[in-house]
């Protein structure tokens, strides 16, 4: 049985005869939980894009769970899939409480919840996705009075409305303090060990963010891929080095890691 999520064969994107992304070939399978490590400008949201079929790449193929782009009704497939990021904040109605936020998740709706029909029952569903994130306590205040990593939570859990097969997170961590970061990181984590739960590809450009219970990594830098495969065999100081072109030392303490250059004074 073919259980790919998103299949890229040979994609490029080209905008004014710029590459952002040059022939990348990259599969994610179900129950995998992926993080796309990159600098700034390295392809990383755009890769997003092209996966979720938000963009249709100048070459190649893209399939996502099992239908080639172009060929399927789009409408249908974006239900399947969850998407959250630290833009998405701007587009929010800040007087809607957390729960309408996250109900509208099962229309893809950024409106007031009154435009739509819920029954009790979405409503339960709502309150739970609030909990796994460890939001419970957020649900009746206004999005406008969240702080950055309280909305954040608040977004997942609204892309969880629907059960989606495939989590994508782009740079959800963004703005975040150290804290609110870490609770973030933890409730990813937590989301990771289930294994009930979507497939994930979390974007970061900071290895300190890789939430424990990812397994799979995929390296780009100025729209190319470096490396790809199990995050223990594939981040090493060697390919941390090129991708971000400075000397860099790898540690990793428990499952967490860490990053640094030798120059830094301690």
């Amino acid at each position: 049985m073919n259980d790919e999520v998103i299949d890229l064969a040979g994609v490029s994107v080209i905008r004014g005869g710029r590459h952002l992304l040059d022939s990348i070939d990259w599969r994610v399978r179900a129950n995998e939980r992926w993080v796309v490590l990159g600098p700034n400008g390295a392809g990383k949201t755009t890769m997003l894009q092209v996966a979720s079929t938000y963009i249709t790449p100048s070459r190649g193929t893209v399939r996502l769970l099992g239908v080639e782009h172009g060929k399927g009704d789009v409408r249908q497939l974006r239900r399947r899939v969850g998407y959250a990021g630290a833009g998405l904040a701007d587009m929010i109605r800040g007087y809607l409480r957390a729960i309408e936020i996250v109900i509208t998740g099962k229309h893809a709706a950024f409106v007031d919840s009154r435009w739509h029909e819920y029954d009790e029952h979405d409503w339960e569903i709502a309150e739970a996705r609030l909990g796994r994130l460890q939001a419970a306590h957020l649900a009746e205040r206004q999005f406008e009075t969240l702080s950055a990593g309280e909305k954040q939570r608040v977004l997942i859990a609204r892309s969880l409305m629907t059960n989606p097969e495939l989590l994508l997170l782009d740079e959800a961590t963004t703005g975040l303090d150290l804290g609110a970061r870490e609770r973030l990181i933890a409730s990813l984590s937590d989301l990771a060990f289930d294994p009930q739960g979507p497939a994930v590809v979390l974007v970061t450009h900071h290895v300190e963010e890789i939430p424990p219970g990812y397994d799979h990594i995929l390296m780009l830098s100025n729209g190319e891929v470096l490396a790809d495969g199990p995050i223990e065999e594939t981040v090493t100081d060697e390919s941390l080095s090129e991708c971000f072109q400075l000397t860099l030392r790898l540690q990793r303490h428990e499952d967490r890691y860490r990053a640094w250059s030798p120059s830094e004074r301690t």
